[in-house]
């Protein structure tokens, strides 16, 4: 759900898509944002098997500290012509900027390239993704599940990550309590002592635990900056604000996920862990979260919409023409968007 950015590809690039992507002779071509276009930068021709040329090229091609689109030419076609792979390269040690530009670009490029010529999308962070085998796995995963078959897998995966050591919380089935790392506990005991004002953790599945990738200090309008296009994050975050002529500050927790842009098992921990971290976070920061978002984008977190969700507008017909209050146990709005597949 990334925004445009008003980037295009330049004259050359499009002749280049419009002589190659119905091709045999171009396996692996590279784009990048240069001067504010993008930019053909580098391609080379099919020798072998798209897997083949996928691992002796691909890591050539990209930078390890900044960010780039790979398409690469699968072997089998479709009715207008071959099937293609994009590639997000957005390396940890690019700048943020950066990688947020090129999230936000990406629906362009497909636009001008032909998004229905485009089988596979890839986002890459490491060179451990960049392989032909990490493809072939993707392509061949299971299709989206059902909301139904979502619930029934998340009750199966939830009792299997009891047997192996986590934790449970709870009478039902759907609350997971991950462990904190110790640099995660480090992370939020510095937000308890405002060495910082921002703290982004992450589910790490292969330790069975919530461990913490960014601790820092930031402005509110930078927040969004740090919500992840394609993988879920929690976000706790100490806004500091004017209002009504006076200082506030507030605790908020941000519970971001992208959609189904993120595999299943991903999507179902990060739900069922949320209830107990923020219950954790509480415990460690020594008061009560005062706003709970739950985003779909970086969008969603402005500070014109952190400042709304502390301070809601009344609506001057809520007190007069509006019909009857709802039951006061109601519950909060859920503060995210629906997903669609």
């Amino acid at each position: 759900m990334s925004h445009q950015t008003g980037i295009k590809a330049n004259e050359k690039l499009k002749k280049f898509f419009a002589k190659n992507c119905h091709s045999s002779k171009i396996r692996i071509f590279k784009v990048c944002i240069e001067n504010e276009e993008l930019t053909l930068a580098q391609h080379v021709e099919a020798k072998g098997t798209w897997e083949d040329d996928f691992d002796k090229h691909v890591h050539k091609m990209i930078e390890t500290d900044h960010p780039s689109y790979i398409m690469c030419r699968f072997d089998s076609k479709n009715s207008t012509g071959y099937d293609w792979l994009l590639v997000s390269w957005s390396p940890d040690d690019a700048p943020v900027r950066q990688k947020m530009l090129y999230a936000s670009t990406k629906a362009t490029l497909k636009q001008e390239f032909g998004s229905g010529q485009i089988q596979e999308e890839v986002h890459a962070t490491t060179l451990e993704e960049l392989t032909a085998a990490s493809v072939r796995k993707i392509k061949e995963a299971p299709a989206p599940l059902s909301p139904q078959e979502e619930e029934a897998l998340m009750s199966q995966v939830t009792d299997s990550m009891r047997h192996v050591g986590v934790e449970s919380r709870g009478a039902t089935l759907n609350t997971l309590n991950m462990p904190l790392s110790d640099q995660a506990k480090e992370g939020l005991a510095a937000l308890a002592s405002e060495q910082v004002n921002y703290v982004r953790l992450a589910i790490d599945i292969l330790q069975e635990r919530i461990d913490v990738d960014i601790t820092s200090v930031i402005q509110a309008k930078e927040l969004g900056t740090n919500v992840p296009e394609d993988t879920a994050r929690y976000h706790v975050f100490r806004y500091q604000y004017k209002h009504d002529g006076q200082d506030k500050k507030a605790i908020v927790f941000i519970y971001s996920m992208p959609g189904y842009s993120c595999p299943i098992k991903e999507r179902m921990l990060y739900s069922s862990s949320k209830a107990p971290l923020i219950e954790t976070v509480e415990s460690i920061l020594g008061v009560k979260v005062d706003k709970k978002m739950e985003v779909d984008s970086g969008k969603e977190v402005s500070e014109e919409c952190l400042f709304e969700a502390l301070n809601p507008a009344e609506d001057p017909m809520s007190t007069s023409t509006a019909g009857p209050k709802g039951p006061p146990n109601r519950g909060a709005k859920r503060l995210t968007k629906s997903h669609h597949q």
